[in-house]
């Protein structure tokens, strides 16, 4: 069958699962897991004859939404603080991992441009960091101690300090999705840019593992969370643009309340990054070697696992989960 044919004679009854979603047509759970089956029934279908069609990626979406929508309220007794962290964000991560994906290539594109700015235009780092802030850290370099900026202040005020900014760096990228994820990609690309050119600067000082011992033990967590409020922002902004089949309005809705899960979910992250930042990274100078990666590995394990590996878990154990029950 061609796919304007499955399409034509399918149409009809995806758009009641549409009302079904958005509350406009009252299903009971068992109408509902009916209804789920028959689009597990059609996505099949469509993977298996259009796989790279918009059709699979639109069934996905509405197979997903109907899944919420029966498994809400079988979840009452259990901690719903618990099951957001352990099911709703890796079930949103997994479908829009696409997202994901773009941040990331954006993420390594941008800095690799401000490494190479800051390499061919000795003025570039200036222009970006500051000159007092460049010729603070100089100063830093001569006396030995490249990452001293980290340790001024007390601990406390760093922590809450730090932690502060990074929220707001963070919403920013986020909130700024509303204008078609243009504000969000603007925000990145400045920070990324920074980034890049900022860890050049200490190579061209010849103080590049120094810097990488002290700014990646909290950096691992803190960038991490950075990219992943990114993606949430281009989710926003491509429920303005992209509405699919869906109203713009409906897009929008489900667009903010998917996004804005996903970019609650980076909190935890960024306050512990705050931590360590201001009661770990000050001491990175005297710090064995051992004790810094470990430190750096740690914390990059446990975020990219549960952002690149754990989604694919969740995802593989409820789809199982839902078959067998149905």
């Amino acid at each position: 069958m061609r796919e304007i044919a499955f399409i034509k004679q399918n149409k009809e009854k995806w758009l009641e699962f549409e009302l079904a979603i958005f509350g406009k047509a009252k299903k009971n759970p068992d109408e509902l897991a009916n209804l789920y089956i028959q689009m597990m029934n059609d996505l099949a279908y469509a993977q298996t004859y259009y796989p790279k069609s918009k059709t699979v990626i639109y069934l996905n979406h509405l197979a997903s939404q109907i899944y919420q929508k029966i498994y809400k309220t079988k979840r009452t007794d259990s901690n719903q603080f618990i099951d957001f962290f352990k099911i709703d964000v890796p079930l949103l991560v997994y479908e829009y991992r696409r997202y994901l994906i773009y941040a990331f290539a954006l993420f390594f594109v941008t800095v690799g441009i401000g490494v190479l700015s800051a390499r061919y235009d000795a003025d570039f780092v200036r222009l970006i960091l500051g000159d007092d802030y460049v010729n603070m850290t100089l100063e830093n370099i001569k006396k030995g101690n490249p990452m001293a900026v980290y340790g001024s202040g007390s601990n406390w005020g760093s922590f809450i300090g730090i932690t502060v900014n990074n929220l707001f760096v963070g919403a920013k990228c986020y909130f700024n999705g509303i204008f078609a994820g243009i504000g969000t990609f603007y925000i990145f690309l400045q920070n990324c840019i920074m980034l890049g050119s900022f860890q050049y600067f200490f190579y061209e000082q010849n103080v590049f593992w120094k810097s990488v011992r002290g700014i990646w033990i909290h950096g691992s967590m803190e960038i991490f969370a950075i990219v992943i409020e990114t993606t949430a922002g281009f989710i926003l902004g491509a429920s303005i643009l992209f509405p699919k089949t869906f109203s713009r309005l409906n897009s929008f809705k489900i667009g903010f309340k998917n996004s804005f899960k996903i970019f609650l979910s980076t909190f935890p992250f960024t306050i512990s990054a705050g931590f360590l930042e201001g009661f770990i990274t000050r001491y990175s100078i005297d710090m064995p070697n051992w004790l810094s990666i470990f430190i750096i590995l740690f914390t990059l394990a446990i975020i990219s696992f549960y952002y690149l590996v754990y989604p694919f878990i969740v995802h593989k154990k409820m789809h199982s989960l839902t078959a067998e029950k149905l």
